[in-house]
Order: C-alpha cells, then structure tokens, then sequence
C-alpha cells in the first residue's frame, strides 16, 4: 500500500478500532492458481483474526494458500469535491480526491476443522451483531439438529496477525482553512468522514504543540 508519511495510522488500537466496528474484510490470499480474495466477517481476538468460510470454498483446501494473506478492512470512505475547500473562491486551485480509512493485516492462515470452535466462533459473531437489536437472536434460539447441519458444512480460520498498517487519508494535506470549511460542508450533509478529519486535525495540532 502506498503510504505518505502524513497519512500513516500508527495507532494500534485505532486500527483495531476500525477492524472491529467494520469486521466484513477483503481477504487476500496467494496459491497456485494466483491472486484470491474473499470477502469475510472476521472478529479480532487477541491479535488473531477469527472466522468462518463454506467447506465449499476451497481457500482452506492445503496447498491453496501459499505464504502470509493479506486481511484488508475498509473504513469510512467519501468523494471530496473542491466545492468544500474555502481556497477555492481564492484562487481556484483545487482539485477533487477520495478521503478513507483502512487497515492492513497481514497474517498467517490457519484451519480449524473443527465443530465446537466453530460454533463458539459463530456465537461470538452473532453476539456482537446482535448486541444492539431490540430482539437479539442467540444461535440457541435455532433448533439443534439444525445448527448442527450448518456446522459440518462451514470451516473455521485464523489468522495470527504478523504486521498491520493503516491509512487514514483524511485531508491531511490540505491547509487548515480548507479542513475546516470541508468539516462544515461535511456536517452540513451528515457525513462521518467530518468526524475523521476533525480528529486528525486536532492530533495534527496536538503533535505541534508537543515539546
């Protein structure tokens, strides 16, 4: 990933942070047949990514995967139009881009053939979803027999995290007026990336004032 200093999120636990509140990841994987992704709900545990695939796919199949994968989760993300920018009534000079968040985990794949992980792994991912809901479905609530059939057809995954990075382009580069005349218009549509760059630009400030 091309990664400018000033875009560089060296905050672990604000990784963490995003790899949790947006848990459906791009997993990509290298073997013999090439490049495979795969989009997957994974949950983090004690720095290791945790879930679950069909036993149809073949990603867990030995010798389909090949060295470490790569585990991309995605942020928030948002067009930027120079509309926003107060320099643009200035002078013009403005052009538009993307802002987003990401974070890069890079890992060792592991199978867990394995009913009882499974299904521990499925109930921790549904607890969490669920959590909110007025009702909360519990995997309990399925007949037995019936989650019973489910597990045979799914296998279980792990990924031990080696290395993470992370990419909060977040209007870093631009000058201070334009950050706070993009945060406005932002608000203004009800867009969260005001939120990120709000925070990024008070770290930026933090960091100045640092002795």
């Amino acid at each position: 990933m091309y990664l400018p200093k000033q875009f560089a999120e060296t905050d672990v636990a604000e990784m963490h942070a995003l790899m949790c509140a947006r848990p459906l990841a791009t997993l990509v994987s290298h073997g013999p047949d090439g490049l495979n992704a795969n989009h997957i709900p994974l949950l983090l545990s004690d720095g290791k990514l945790q879930g679950h695939i069909a036993r149809a796919n073949p990603l867990w199949q030995e010798g389909k995967v090949t060295g470490e994968v790569l585990v991309i989760f995605h942020g928030d993300e948002n067009y930027i139009s120079p509309s926003g920018y107060a320099t643009k009534a200035e002078h013009g000079k403005v052009v538009p881009t993307w802002n987003y968040a990401t974070a890069h985990a890079y890992g060792d794949l592991r199978v867990i053939d394995d009913p009882a992980w499974i299904f521990g792994q499925i109930s921790a991912l549904t607890a969490c979803h669920e959590a909110a809901l007025p009702q909360p479905w519990a995997v309990s609530d399925a007949p037995a027999d019936y989650i019973e059939r489910m597990l045979g057809a799914l296998v279980g995954i792990e990924i031990t995290i080696n290395r993470l990075l992370g990419k909060w382009k977040v209007s870093q580069n631009q000058p201070a007026e334009n950050q706070a005349s993009l945060i406005t218009a932002l608000v203004k549509a009800g867009d969260p990336m005001a939120d990120l760059i709000h925070q990024r630009q008070h770290r930026s400030e933090t960091d100045v004032c640092k002795p």
